[in-house]
């Protein structure tokens, strides 16, 4: 659930799988990011409005950041590698 700054809140479906292989590809926040996360909410029939892109790609790119940094602070806190998603340890 997207939770927009006015109060709003939108449904999206896939989100969280779309989150979870950015993340395993090593993908950073960033604009790039943030459309390559809509294209992809689109491609599994998500509508977003063209008038609304822009606010959907914010609020996406938070919600994003969140997902990082728990997934870092979840991997820390358990013992794990401290290294970055998608990077090889040597």
């Amino acid at each position: 659930m997207l939770k927009f700054p006015d109060g709003t809140q939108v449904r999206v479906n896939g989100l969280d799988e779309i989150m979870e292989e950015l993340y395993a590809e090593g993908r950073k926040a960033s604009q790039e990011t943030g459309e390559e996360i809509l294209v992809r909410l689109e491609k599994v029939n998500n509508y977003i409005p063209a008038s609304a892109r822009r606010e959907y790609r914010s609020v996406i790119l938070k919600e994003y950041r969140d997902y990082v940094a728990n997934r870092k602070n979840n991997t820390q806190s358990k013992g794990g590698s401290k290294d970055e998603p998608g990077k090889k340890c040597r």
